[in-house]
């Protein structure tokens, strides 16, 4: 039955993967993150220029999986209310409030250059994307299931943006960067937006199986000996962590968090799952490793000054942990 489930679970990916294919050119492994997101029940921040098709990507997700869909451009003026909701007056006449809901309440937000918000707005999410729902005047609303934040920001864009603070970037499952198109990509792009042709989506599946494949990840076992190389991982991201190399030591002012760990074992079973397996390998885990630590990671200043990166920190770790585990394996 598991098997069968698996082939079940790869089927329905592949079909929205090709759906999603006939408009958005190339990026894979950005598709391939913001599924995982969907059916790990987990939200996930996009990191690229203006242009490259991010947008574009979370909108016919939606349309793919026939969810409700909301876009909340974000602005340093907006308040909370215009996320969540608000009470107001009756139309009717009778003197009681009633609620008017905010467009957080869809099965899929995009939350476009959240950066740009204050503090106070993004702080506005923290409930809705922790708790699935959101309190106003002292009252509690639930948000609908399946419900998943896809958030944008601009790389190098920095006026007028606030940083969001570590509580808010952990409580994304991936950061994924949104690469520049290949020339090849690109041309397949402009005939397409530049023509009279306008390819229709189909609907592939609905909310139902979105929570029926996300209940196969949780189901997926993953063995102690992997869980344990997940875990190294994770502890060795930390200065003085067990196995943590120079590079750690050196330049690393916080490590990743306990999600980070959830992070690297959730992703990997999807991965397990979208390569046809029920099983996690240790390189799904490695497949993970960047897209869930590298949001999760503090550098100091002197890897700014030496030219150190997330990922490149994340590199040194990985080899660092291979080489003292007993079944080391090359990607």
């Amino acid at each position: 039955m598991a098997n069968q489930d698996a082939a079940w679970f790869r089927e329905t990916y592949t079909s929205i993967r090709t759906e999603i294919g006939k408009t958005i050119v190339g990026q894979e492994p950005i598709v391939e993150g913001v599924l995982v997101g969907m059916v790990a029940d987990a939200h996930i921040l996009l990191e690229g220029m203006p242009g490259l098709g991010k947008t574009l990507l979370v909108r016919e997700l939606s349309q793919v999986l026939d969810l409700r869909f909301s876009r909340i451009q974000f602005t340093p003026d907006m308040m909370p209310a215009d996320v969540t909701g608000t009470n107001v007056l009756s139309a009717d006449g009778a003197r009681r409030n009633e609620f008017r809901h905010g467009p957080i309440f869809a099965n899929i937000v995009l939350a476009d250059e959240i950066n740009r918000a204050t503090p106070k707005t993004q702080s506005a999410m923290l409930e809705a994307m922790q708790e699935r729902s959101v309190t106003v005047g002292g009252v509690r609303h639930q948000l609908e299931s399946p419900f998943l934040v896809m958030a944008t920001q601009n790389p190098i864009e920095q006026e007028g943006t606030y940083p969001l603070p570590e509580a808010q970037l952990d409580r994304f499952l991936l950061k994924l960067l949104v690469p520049f198109p290949s020339k090849e990509e690109l041309a397949v792009i402009v005939k397409r937006t530049t023509g009279t042709a306008d390819a229709a989506l189909s609907k592939i599946a609905d909310a139902d199986a979105v929570l029926g494949m996300r209940r196969l990840v949780r189901e997926v076992p993953i063995a102690d000996n992997v869980l344990d190389f997940a875990l190294n991982v994770v502890v060795a991201t930390h200065p003085g962590g067990a196995g943590a190399p120079s590079e750690t030591e050196r330049y690393v002012r916080y490590g990743a968090s306990p999600r980070g760990a959830q992070a690297l074992v959730t992703t990997g079973k999807a991965f397990a799952l979208i390569d046809g397996r029920y099983n996690v390998a240790k390189e799904d885990v490695l497949k993970a490793a960047k897209s869930a630590l590298r949001h999760r990671i503090g550098l100091n200043f002197e890897a700014e000054a030496d030219g150190i990166t997330p990922d490149g920190l994340i590199d040194a770790v990985l080899v660092a942990v291979q080489s003292r585990d007993r079944d080391p394996i090359t990607v």
